[in-house]
């Protein structure tokens, strides 16, 4: 069985901590588990036999990124997934979000994935094979009042990975999209920041943000589960891995219902469309 070697980001909590789990467990995986802090990892030292290498990541730090890396190939002779999960939400209508804290969300929900990407790129590209699984969310897909900022974040690693996965198609990587609906993480607790409408007229959106605090690890999505799809997919299906995986009911059903209506609205325009051509 050939061993390959796995590095997921913001493995303290969340799907990333579900992910190490399941993955620690596995013969077939040398894992390299990252945080802002290690000693929030203990978690896995129980499974450690090693084949688990903890590093410490700040994903908005390029020198941290470059070391991550660097720890990575030195240890295990090779990257061969990349599982980019850290990321942060926010809360709050477009007029009253915070400029500052939306501006850090894009430095990790983007920038970071960027950055990661970038680190890793040449040596998938010299092993000429590599997955790399980008977290999106239903976000990415459909928007929902309050989260304006969060969904630009996720718009953005939409259409990056999107034409990142064409440029290096023929390097023999690919890349899957992840895409859950609500799951039991810290999203809409702790990794996330609230604003709650002062405004008036916004003032109607303010149970949709306590409703988002209160209802964390409620919600349908069970993050365990997500870690087997995950596995699964890139170990057993890399030949047809799909470019986009929603996660969960209503991720499923919103990407749907949102591609069904925008491709009749797009064939209901199509005639005005192409008038605005030059005659051929």
């Amino acid at each position: 069985m050939l061993t390959k070697t796995w590095l997921i980001t913001g493995t303290s909590t969340g799907f990333g901590k579900s992910l190490a789990i399941y993955l620690a467990q596995k013969d077939d995986v040398n894992l390299v588990a990252t945080a802002r802090h290690t000693d929030q990892l203990s978690y896995l030292d129980q499974y450690d036999h090693g084949q688990i290498l903890k590093q410490t990541l700040d994903v908005t730090n390029r020198d941290e990124i470059a070391t991550a890396v660097k720890a990575a190939t030195d240890k295990f002779g090779s990257l061969d997934v990349l599982i980019n999960n850290a990321g942060l939400g926010y809360f709050g209508t477009f007029e009253e979000s915070d400029r500052d804290a939306v501006r850090y969300m894009f430095d990790v929900n983007v920038w970071g994935l960027v950055d990661m990407t970038r680190a890793v790129l040449p040596t998938m590209r010299n092993q000429k094979a590599g997955i790399i699984v980008n977290f999106s969310s239903v976000a990415g897909l459909a928007s929902f009042p309050t989260l304006s900022f969060y969904h630009g974040t996720k718009h953005a690693v939409e259409g990056i990975t999107d034409s990142l996965a064409q440029e290096v198609a023929d390097q023999g990587i690919k890349f899957m999209l992840i895409e859950p609906s609500g799951f039991r993480t810290d999203w809409a607790g702790r990794s996330s920041q609230k604003a709650e409408p002062k405004i008036a007229a916004y003032q109607k959106f303010a149970d949709n943000i306590e409703e988002s605090a209160t209802g964390a690890h409620h919600e349908p999505g069970d993050p365990d589960k997500a870690a087997a799809i995950i596995y699964d997919q890139v170990t057993n299906h890399a030949a047809d891995l799909p470019l986009h995986l929603p996660l969960g009911k209503f991720a499923s059903d919103m990407a749907i219902a949102k591609y069904e209506k925008s491709l009749g609205e797009f064939k209901a325009e199509r005639d005005l469309s192409i008038s605005a051509d030059q005659p051929e």
